[in-house]
């Protein structure tokens, strides 16, 4: 059995629809779903606010790599192009942990690197796994408590199903 956590974010065209298709795309490996929370962007790029969620999935006979792929299956599927770095996205699916997975692989570092200094994803993990462990940094509510929330609102009148 292999437990993953996905981060999504999207912050072009009608955002809570491609967070919803990604939810409906990992549907039979779905075992929690977040709130929507609203984020400012970062990167230095102009662009518009993000909605982001956190999954956790689980799949036998699954790996790292599966999750990744899968991932990126749904990104394009939506439209993603990649032109600009921490650019605006249509969908963005991150792994950000799988397992206790450590790897430094160029094209899938676990956990994601940024993990620790992202409230955008580190909120909606805790609102689907209160006491998540963040594989060699700690529990995620100690890792949130250093960070600023500033720019990160939950969205209430906003659901993923």
């Amino acid at each position: 059995m292999s437990r993953a956590v996905l981060s999504l974010g999207s912050n072009m065209g009608d955002r809570l629809a491609f967070l919803q298709a990604a939810v409906d795309g990992f549907r039979p490996e779905l075992v929690a779903v977040s709130s929507v929370y609203e984020t400012a962007p970062w990167g230095g790029v102009e662009q518009e606010d993000f909605l982001n969620a956190v999954l956790v999935v689980e799949a036998e006979d699954a790996d790292e790599w599966y999750w990744l792929r899968r991932g990126q299956d749904l990104e394009e599927q939506a439209g993603r192009e990649r032109l600009v770095r921490w650019g605006p996205r249509v969908l963005d699916v991150d792994v950000v942990a799988v397992d206790d997975i450590a790897s430094d692989h160029p094209e899938l570092l676990l956990p994601h690197p940024g993990t620790p200094d992202r409230a955008t994803v580190l909120l909606p993990w805790l609102d689907v796994e209160p006491d998540a462990v963040l594989p060699g940094h700690g529990p995620v509510r100690d890792l949130l408590a250093r960070l600023s929330t500033n720019g990160v609102q939950r969205r209430d009148d906003l659901a993923l199903t």
